[in-house]
């Protein structure tokens, strides 16, 4: 057994089903181990390194297991930083393995030799290590994975070249010799007694509770749910937690932030106390005045806690366990007075959410393209969605409901990861359906080959249903808006504008199928058709750069702030700002551009708006 060999029996031992990875010469001891092996694991060919990165960072959100990417040497390795940052700032579980030049041209500027440990030492900051002999092993394997998987982090095991090719011998019951061991051990930590004590005295005090959970609540749905009801809350979502709770839940606002709704702004900015669950939210302007809440945060990691807002009580513990042991700790509010206001507030907000999507467009209103798949969505459906706009219409359309899952980059918000994610989901639950969302930047970044990858193996799914919605503009729209909006730049067409490429045919081509959407009508039958394909489909959404991915809530703020100018007879500021939000208050009123026949139509729909 050479160390290529072992390195793959170990992968084995730890259940790992598949290594996302594309080759090279620096790891042919690895590939040809692999020959050796019939394949297990299993070697999955992305086209690009990068995107074998970030198929691993969708497999391990998905999965929950840890996921395992692997790169040759030099130039290899380097492309796989992009997919690695993203799962380094999401906390997600990756491992990374990565070949080397021979231990004898280290140092001497050999050919594709780059300093890995330099390269890898912030991405990978919670271990990365360099097998120089066969005794390291298992060693360096476990700590990679056990340490991945406590941490929540991306690890690094550095293989030479000539190392890989070495007979394995074990370590030995020596002097410096480290022997290993397989697993993890399950365990929850949760805070002492009286911190929990004290969390349970803010929180009965408050009158108006609001909730923000992210991806560190998932697990502890139930709890959430428990809570909301005793305190009579409403619960907002970070945008990696948004397949927490279910949107169809009466109480639930929604995504908060730059991509937020209404309903989790308005919660933030009247709740008395705000509590935290399995959060970093970074966005402090969101949350409620840093003098108007008590508040109260819950987080497994202790180096967050107290990140984002002055907490009172910080509770360092597992999300479910310290609900647990909260719960029988909390009052039940009489009063539902608050819950009521936010309940309407979210009524309120689909309304408004369903009259955005019924307002005409040229060609097409990419908000209607996704809140048409809202009502469509499979029970067990896997979203992913790319940075860009499309992150918005995500955020904002999409009710995920009971077992759905859906995730984007949250952190690193980087561009390509739509397509790749969703390949990453399928081999996590191959019986399952995944509908990745992306702009036409995203899918002519980085999406577009990896439609050679969902060709490649769909076959090997066992529902082979993966369909790519591109939201083609033919704008790097999200760019263009923030120039507007911050620098009061119109568009740069140079830097913004892109070629209208024909993506359905290229999925065609390559024997996939798919539909090109240039009219609202052909919409939700484009959704159905591809809902029930028996394999990777595109559909190419011709959409309207027009339609600006800005938060609502921004638009009504200018709305009430025109009005209060009106009053104070500033007419200065008043024809400002009336200038500005002309066009979005047409969308509001009645009998203005909403499209017959489409959902929320109709003269009237909007009265006493």
């Amino acid at each position: 057994m050479k160390v290529s060999d072992y390195i793959l029996h170990r992968l084995r031992e730890w259940e790992v089903e598949q290594v996302f990875a594309y080759a090279g010469d620096g790891i042919n001891g690895l590939l040809a181990a692999w020959g050796r092996a019939g394949n297990q694991p299993k070697f999955v060919q992305a086209r690009h390194e990068e995107m074998a990165a970030f198929q691993a960072v969708g497999y391990a959100k998905f999965s929950g297991k840890v996921g395992v990417c692997a790169a040759t040497s030099g130039p290899g390795a380097i492309h796989l930083l992009n997919g690695l940052y993203d799962a380094k700032l999401d906390h997600v579980p990756v491992v990374a393995l990565v070949g080397q030049t021979n231990r004898s041209a280290m140092g001497g500027s050999y050919q594709q030799e780059v300093d890995l440990h330099s390269l890898f030492k912030d991405v990978a900051s919670d271990f990365c290590e360099t097998a120089t002999v066969p005794e390291q092993l298992p060693n360096l394997i476990d700590r990679a994975i056990r340490t991945a998987y406590a941490r929540r982090s991306v690890t690094a095991v550095i293989i030479p070249a000539d190392v890989q090719e070495l007979d394995y011998t074990p370590p030995k019951h020596a002097f410096k010799m480290v022997p290993s061991s397989i697993g993890t051990g399950r365990y929850a930590p949760v805070p002492a007694d009286a911190d929990v004590e004290r969390a349970a005295e803010v929180l009965n005090a408050g009158e108006r509770v609001a909730v923000l959970v992210g991806q560190g609540a998932r697990g502890a749905r139930a709890e959430v749910e428990r809570l909301a009801d005793v305190l009579g809350a409403g619960v907002a979502k970070a945008l990696l937690g948004k397949d927490v709770l279910p949107d169809d839940l009466p109480y639930v606002t929604g995504a908060i932030g730059l991509l937020g709704t209404r309903p989790s702004y308005e919660l933030m900015r009247e709740c008395d106390t705000l509590l935290m669950i399995g959060s970093s939210f970074p966005y402090t302007q969101f949350m409620p005045e840093l003098d108007q809440a008590r508040a109260v945060q819950i987080d497994i990691d202790p180096h967050m806690i107290g990140l984002r807002y002055p907490f009172e009580v910080n509770l360092v513990g597992d999300a479910r366990e310290t609900l647990q042991r909260l719960l029988p700790r909390l009052h039940r509010k009489e009063s539902r007075t608050w819950r009521e206001k936010v309940e309407k507030d979210v009524v309120r907000w689909w309304e408004v959410m369903q009259r955005r999507a019924a307002v005409d467009a040229d060609p097409v209103n990419p908000e209607y393209v996704v809140h048409a798949l809202d009502g469509r969505l499979p029970e067990d459906a896997i979203i992913t969605a790319d940075s860009g706009s499309a992150a918005n219409w995500y955020a904002r359309h999409l009710r995920l409901r009971g077992r759905m899952r859906g995730s984007l980059s949250g952190t690193l918000a980087t561009m390509g990861p739509g397509v790749p994610y969703a390949i990453g989901a399928k081999f996590a639950h191959p019986d399952r359906p995944v509908i990745a969302l992306v702009g036409d930047g995203a899918m002519q970044m980085n999406g577009m080959m990896e439609l050679v990858t969902a060709a490649k193996y769909q076959h090997e799914w066992s529902d082979r249903r993966l369909v790519v919605a591109v939201l083609n503009n033919g704008d790097l729209n999200q760019v263009t808006w923030e120039m507007r909006a911050m620098s009061g730049a119109p568009q740069f067409e140079e830097s913004q504008a892109l070629p209208d490429l024909p993506y359905a045919d290229i999925a065609r081509s390559i024997g996939l199928d798919g539909t090109r959407v240039e009219k609202p009508k052909q919409v939700e039958q484009a959704w159905d058709r591809a809902l029930a394909a028996d394999g990777p489909f595109v559909i190419d959404f011709r959409t309207d750069p027009a339609v600006p991915p800005i938060p609502p809530h921004a638009e009504l703020d200018q709305i009430e702030a025109a009005a209060a100018a009106v009053l104070r007879g500033d007419s200065d500021t008043a024809s400002v700002l009336k200038q500005g939000i002309k066009a979005k208050v047409q969308e509001f009123l009645p009998g203005t551009r909403h499209r017959q026949g489409r959902p929320g139509a109709g003269p009237d729909d909007s009265a006493g708006r």
